[in-house]
């Protein structure tokens, strides 16, 4: 996909930049000629992504999503030192299993502090930041098929992305009158991350239900991310576009003896 140096010094931040659907995003921004600001908790991980980007014009700043004094202290020094972006992802997410019975209330805080509450705070923070330097930004929410389809072992992650996506839909509405577009994209199924480890045997059987049949790529998620941020996309807001390999579609699973259509 050719965007023909739109993103080009678009000053472009970056949650949870040191996973791996971040990375992936952070990568394609700077490719792009954007100027990308990272920011995730381990600020060591963080200056050794910033080494490997090409461009110039790229920050690391940790934060804790978790704190608000952190993500305010966070958006001042954006702010002060390097100015208002041009477009927001907010990626960060966590995805700790467990079942409703067993499941701690601090898991659920966590949960749902960086999952939702991180978003609603930094998009309320940087929008701000948008309308006084009369930028038409565009803000992204990492989401997820969970927001559509309940999974055991993870409710309170689907109820997170599933609020994540009305809370997209709600922002669109309010922030459409600055030209500030809010969207959300739904990955595909990745293979684990330091956060969230998953076993083979997991990876395996989802894998084997995706009907195109593998798991997302670099390539997948990226391309999406900027093509809602581009002008291709610019007549779409409070829209959530899945790039999952069809993943939330439903089942190819096939109970009856014969196993193939033809």
């Amino acid at each position: 996909m050719n965007f023909e140096n739109e993103f080009k010094a678009k000053k472009v931040i970056v949650t949870g930049a040191c996973g791996i659907i971040g990375g992936w995003i952070v990568d394609a921004f700077a490719r792009e000629g954007a100027e990308v600001c990272l920011t995730d908790r381990d600020a060591e991980k963080l200056e050794a992504k910033l080494a490997t980007l090409p461009g110039t014009g790229h920050v690391a700043i940790a934060a804790d999503l978790t704190d608000t004094g952190s993500m305010t202290a966070f958006a001042e020094q954006v702010s002060g030192s390097w100015g208002a972006p041009d477009i927001l992802v907010n990626n960060a997410g966590i995805y700790p299993s467990g079942f409703l019975l067993d499941i701690s209330i601090d898991d659920w805080d966590d949960i749902m502090g960086v999952n939702l509450r991180a978003p609603f705070l930094l998009s309320q923070l940087f929008a701000k930041q948008m309308i006084s330097a009369g930028k038409p930004g565009s803000i992204v929410n990492i989401s997820s098929g969970a927001a559509r389809k309940m999974r055991t072992t993870v409710v309170p992650y689907c109820t997170s992305k599933t609020a994540l996506d009305r809370l997209t839909k709600g922002f669109a509405l309010e922030l459409a009158e600055y030209g500030i577009r809010v969207n959300a994209v739904e990955p595909g199924f990745i293979s684990g991350s330091d956060v969230s480890t998953l076993a083979q045997d997991h990876i395996d059987t989802v894998t084997a239900s995706i009907p195109l049949g593998r798991t997302s790529s670099a390539q997948d998620v990226a391309a999406a991310v900027l093509y809602v941020t581009s002008v291709g996309g610019a007549y779409m807001t409070g829209a959530t576009l899945t790039v999952d390999g069809g993943n939330s579609i439903g089942s190819q699973v096939v109970f009856q003896a014969k196993k193939k259509a033809l």
